[in-house]
């Protein structure tokens, strides 16, 4: 039999999880969803959506799309840092294809100027990246695979996905292989220049 704490644990899990998806559904539409909102949305009161997120935003930073990936590596990770960078791109690519909608809301609210800090650029690409590099602590000096880790971050993101399909006006697909191809190029060059 459940105990009673236990089962509160559980309801206030899904309760936490129904104002986040109704964030994501809000925020999926192109809206900026208030606490409120999102109360709204998941037939939950006012009062208890703000027992699980004091401000929108805690609420929105919950509810980026892929905040909670630890790492983007497969399971046996290859040795080879191309290979490993490689599928770091792919999969980070992947998740901006399926939520690009959020992705694009997201970006968009970083970067209204009347906000405060909205926690949502937290750098998760750029540990997910750094990781992938890891093999190449001992071939390049800390500020050159930093440097490194800094300019993939730069060709890889929703910033690139963007500019690339709005303004460059390829396709996703050629835009995938354009930040794949970025991130290689920037691999060999940063190698190149180490030795």
């Amino acid at each position: 039999m459940q105990t009673l704490e236990g089962g509160r644990t559980n309801q206030k899990l899904r309760t936490r999880n129904a104002l986040v998806a109704a964030a994501r559904d809000l925020v999926a539409q192109g809206a900026s969803p208030t606490v409120e909102d999102a109360a709204a949305a998941a037939s939950i009161s006012r009062t208890t959506a703000y027992r699980y997120f004091r401000n929108q935003a805690e609420l929105l930073a919950a509810a980026h799309p892929e905040i909670h990936a630890r790492s983007l590596l497969p399971p046996k990770p290859p040795s080879d840092p191309a290979d490993r960078l490689d599928a770091v791109v792919r999969a980070l690519t992947k998740i901006l294809l399926d939520t690009e909608t959020q992705q694009r809301t997201m970006l968009r609210l970083s970067l209204e100027p009347t906000r405060g800090p909205l926690l949502l650029r937290q750098g998760r690409a750029i540990g997910w990246i750094e990781e992938a590099l890891e093999p190449l602590a001992g071939r390049l000096s800390k500020s050159e695979l930093r440097r490194l880790v800094l300019a993939v971050r730069t060709a890889v993101g929703v910033e690139a996905l963007v500019w690339l399909t709005d303004v460059a006006d390829l396709s996703r697909d050629e835009a995938v292989k354009t930040m794949r191809w970025s991130a290689a190029a920037l691999l060999r060059s940063a190698l190149a220049d180490a030795k």
